[in-house]
């Protein structure tokens, strides 16, 4: 056989190469589908909706301090959080501990993607 008969049967495919090349596709689609980046990024918007469900959230800003002093500024996200139910305590935490590792997943993505390959 020669070079081209050769080429045609690499480029025609066979019915087991469409499986195996169906099932990376697959794989690689669950990968990013169940990642954890996907995981935290649901997390948080879960968090987050289930604080809005609690707490009347455009009231808190309205009763927010306007003043620049940054002291009243921190007393009043504190109290706020303090005297709140447990439930919204939770809420806020996990909201806030799944925005900071989503922050962690972007960076480490973006930093994968501007990183020189590997051989």
């Amino acid at each position: 056989m020669n070079e081209n008969s050769e080429r045609v049967e690499r480029t025609d495919g066979s019915n087991i190469e469409h499986i195996v090349m169906r099932r990376i596709r697959l794989l690689r689609i669950l990968g990013l589908i169940i990642s954890t980046g996907m995981l935290v990024a649901l997390t948080f918007i879960a968090a987050l909706w289930g604080v809005g469900k609690e707490v009347w959230v455009a009231r808190v800003f309205e009763n927010m301090p306007h003043a620049n002093n940054l002291f009243a500024f921190a007393r009043f996200w504190f109290d706020a959080f303090v005297h709140t139910r447990l439930i919204v305590q939770v809420l806020t935490l996990l909201t806030l501990t799944s925005f900071v590792y989503l922050i962690r997943e972007i960076v480490r993505t973006i930093s994968l993607f501007f990183s020189p390959t590997r051989a």
